[in-house]
């Protein structure tokens, strides 16, 4: 399973990498592990204002129906349109063609509450036990 580090996690099992104060969003491969075959992503419509922890989407696989949530505050700005027709990317590169949304990042700070690499990994150790 991989973890990338230079990523920052959520305990919901979503990711966000930031470039600037911009932020792509996605789920882990944790995530996409226990959901299974995903089969549809409704990501949130343009110009949504997220707010940290918030529902943001939903993500629907064989298995079951699942929310998203948004990491941190901000105004989305895309969402991964391939995913409407290939919605297998997440599971097949869910850190590259599999993101989600981009979002503005309206509080930066807010990133200070996500976990790094290491810490997600013991997070999921400890959730798995």
């Amino acid at each position: 399973m991989k973890i990338p580090a230079d990523l920052r996690y959520t305990k919901e099992h979503e990711w966000i990498k930031v470039e600037g104060g911009k932020g792509t969003i996605g789920i882990t491969d944790f995530a996409q592990e226990q959901l299974g075959d995903v089969v549809f992503v409704e990501p949130p419509p343009a110009g949504a204002q997220l707010t940290q922890g918030q529902t943001m989407g939903v993500v629907e696989s064989v298995k079951t129906v699942s929310d998203l949530y948004a990491p941190v505050s901000g105004a989305m700005t895309s969402a991964n349109k391939e995913l409407e027709a290939q919605p297998e990317l997440v599971n097949q590169d869910p850190y590259g063609k599999g993101w989600l949304v981009e979002i503005e990042i309206s509080d930066a700070g807010e990133l200070d509450a996500l976990m790094s690499a290491e810490k997600y990994a013991e997070f999921i150790r400890e959730e798995a036990s």
